[in-house]
Parts: structure tokens; C-alpha cells; sequence
């Protein structure tokens, strides 16, 4: 049973703990001839790696991917890509008061009720370091889609920090790189600093919703009921640590809309290719892509390792108080958009690669 994989065709696989030497993933089926850029790889891993601002984790780890398998004079050969990520600023002592004891919020007190051990060192498999390797991955994915289908761009941001939300009639993607908080509005960035500088002082955290969209996708990509590429996508968001909720397109609001404000009008385009009135469905019909662009969302908790005293147990049973020490993210929210954009590469490339596997160049004309 492989449940540290996900992916299809192009399968993914990360291994590694928060406070272990190293971690990684091992990806397979990527196509062979891929030109792999290190440093593109690299550029993504550095938007996801702690320490960039107070607003993050302090601690300092580079982040560094090495490729040490599946490439050959800069492409990929068609075997499997080894990408391991080597760990170098752990502080595994900030963790000896929470040996016997269970983190609330934390996974500390399922893992031991299912496996019976558990590594408490920074939480081991279930700690948000585990995200590094995914956007290795995802790095892989991007590089494949630039050859394969180079018009899909993919793009993640933040739209909500607690109680605050981006103001859409202000949305500016030129924003989104120009501040710590991937906002695509920054008056909303400017409010987020100061609210998120008293959280942190305070040792409290917070919650927050991504947004992530990929244009440019082509229509057919995914299949009816148990193939659906709204469910892959739902899936690959939902098993990033810390997020509790998923939408596609217009998502739980759907339920407060009539059919008639629902259903996305269909007309015929000058190019000859369909075009719709609006994007409630998200870009993706029946579980099979439409053309239009992709819009996921998910919601991200407050991170659960606070500076504010818990009650929580021991292993054997007994009442205690607990504050959690080390170096965390007041809102792990934020360095969760880069792992939102992996995911979703990985996830179109993988059907993608299955559309042409069974379907190839078949599929219905219009006019």
C-alpha cells in the first residue's frame, strides 16, 4: 500500500522527516527528453523555504534540491528522478518537553494512537517540512508542461489572512511577488503586516485561504466519476499539511445560487472554439476540464505549535499544560502557496499525460 504516493502516470512519492538528515521525493513516469533547468528548480524551492521574513518560521535552511538520479546532460531520461533536500538547521532540542506529551492541534496524538511510536522531533512526517519535496516536484511538473503544454501558466496567491480578505476590484497580479504575503492587493498586504506583528508577538497564530489558478489548460483533461480532475485536485490540496477545506470554482457558495446564476452560458468564439460567460464551475465540467481557467482554493488552519499555554495529556494518561517551543510560522498559510502551485502542476501534467495516453488526438469538433 503506497501511502506516500500520489500521481498516476507521473507519480510522486516524498519521504523524509522534519529532523532527519534529509528528505525528498522520487518522482517516475516523468517523459524523457525534458530540459531540466537546476536552478528553475531551485527558484521554486526558494519561494517556499522559511526564513525569508519575520512573518515565517526563522528557521534557516537553504533549501538546496540535488538531482541524483533520472537526468542526463540536462534532460530527463525516462527513469524515475531522485530529488533529495538535505536538512541543515535543526534544532531537534527544542523539542524534548513534548516527548511524552501530545501537541493540541497537532497530529502528535493520532500518530501515536495509530503506529504506537511517533517522532516528536518537529512532528516528523506530519510537519509542513514535508512540503519541500513536493515543490521539487513540482518543479519537474512545470518543467515538463513547458514542453508538453507550454500555455498553461499556473499561479497561486493568498485571498484571506483570518478575518481579512483581499479586495478583488484591487487585484493586481504584479503585486503578488512584492510582498511576503503573495497578495494580489496591496492595501490588503499593508493591513495583514500589521495584524500578523501583533499575532506573532503575542505567540498566537492564524488561519488563511489560497487561491491558485491555472490558465491556458486544455479542454478534456480528466474523466467522468472516478477519474475526475476536480477529484485529483481536491485530493492533492487536502493532503497538504494544515489545510481543512477545498473548493473548486465557485465551490461551497454554489449552494447560495440559483441554476439560472449558476450555469455558465455557452457561446461560440471568433476563433471557433467555445467560450462561456463566467467561471462558477471553475474550469472544470462533469470532472473533465473545460478550457477555461482552473480556480481551486483551500483554506490553511492557524498553525497549532503556540507560545500560549494548552491542556493536554501525557502518553500515560495524566492532565498536564503544554507550550510549544521553536521556531514556527504565525501563519503557515503563506509558504503554503508555492506548495498549492506544485500540486497542481503535478496534478495536470499527470492527467494530461493520461488524456493522451488513452485518448490522443480523438475528441469531438465543434462546427
Amino acid at each position: 500500500m503506497s501511502i506516500n504516493s500520489f500521481g498516476h502516470l507521473f507519480r510522486v512519492t516524498t519521504w523524509g522527516e522534519s529532523h532527519g538528515p534529509s528528505l525528498g521525493a522520487t518522482v517516475d513516469g516523468c517523459p524523457p527528453g525534458i530540459d531540466v533547468d537546476p536552478e528553475l528548480l531551485q527558484y521554486w524551492l526558494d519561494q517556499r523555504k522559511p526564513g525569508q521574513s519575520k512573518y515565517t518560521t526563522q528557521r534557516r535552511e537553504a533549501d538546496e534540491v540535488e538531482i541524483l538520479s533520472g537526468v542526463f546532460e540536462g534532460k530527463t531520461t525516462g527513469t524515475p528522478v531522485q530529488l533529495m533536500i538535505r536538512n541543515t538547521d535543526q534544532r531537534s532540542k527544542d523539542y524534548g518537553d513534548i516527548a511524552e506529551k501530545f501537541r493540541p492541534g497537532h497530529a502528535d496524538i493520532t500518530y501515536w494512537l495509530k503506529y504506537g511510536i511517533r517522532d516528536y522531533r518537529g512532528g516528523g512526517r506530519s510537519s509542513a517540512r514535508e512540503t519541500a519535496a513536493r515543490v521539487a516536484a513540482g518543479g519537474l511538473a512545470r518543467a515538463a508542461l513547458a514542453t508538453l503544454a507550454p500555455e498553461v501558466q499556473i499561479r497561486g496567491y493568498m485571498t484571506r489572512i483570518g478575518p481579512h480578505g483581499i479586495d478583488r476590484e484591487r487585484f493586481d497580479a504584479a503585486q503578488i511577488s512584492e510582498n511576503p504575503f503573495f497578495c494580489p492587493d496591496a492595501d490588503a498586504a499593508d493591513s495583514w503586516a500589521d495584524y500578523l506583528d501583533g499575532l506573532r508577538k503575542s505567540g498566537n497564530s492564524v488561519g488563511a485561504v489560497i487561491e491558485v489558478v491555472a490558465k491556458g489548460v486544455p479542454a478534456g483533461l480528466g474523466a467522468p466519476v472516478y477519474g475526475k480532475l476536480d477529484t485529483d485536485l481536491a485530493a492533492a490540496m487536502m493532503s497538504i499539511n494544515a489545510v481543512k477545506g477545498v473548493e473548486i470554482g465557485e465551490g461551497m457558495n454554489a449552494a447560495c445560487l440559483t441554476g439560472e446564476e449558476n450555469a455558465d452560458e455557452i457561446f461560440l468564439g471568433n476563433d471557433g472554439k467555445p467560450m462561456f460567460s463566467s467561471n462558477h464551475a471553475g474550469g472544470i465540467l462533469g470532472g473533465i476540464s473545460s478550457g477555461q481557467d482552473i480556480v481551486v482554493r483551500f483554506a490553511v488552519k492557524p498553525t497549532s505549535s503556540i507560545l500560549k499555554t494548552r491542556q493536554t495529556i501525557t502518553k500515560s494518561g495524566e492532565a498536564t499544560e503544554i507550550i510549544t517551543k521553536g521556531r514556527h510560522d504565525p501563519c503557515v498559510g503563506i509558504r503554503a502557496v508555492p506548495v498549492g502551485e506544485a500540486m497542481m502542476a503535478c496534478v495536470i501534467l499527470d492527467h494530461l499525460l493520461l488524456h493522451r495516453g488513452q485518448v490522443g488526438d480523438a475528441g469531438g469538433k465543434i462546427g
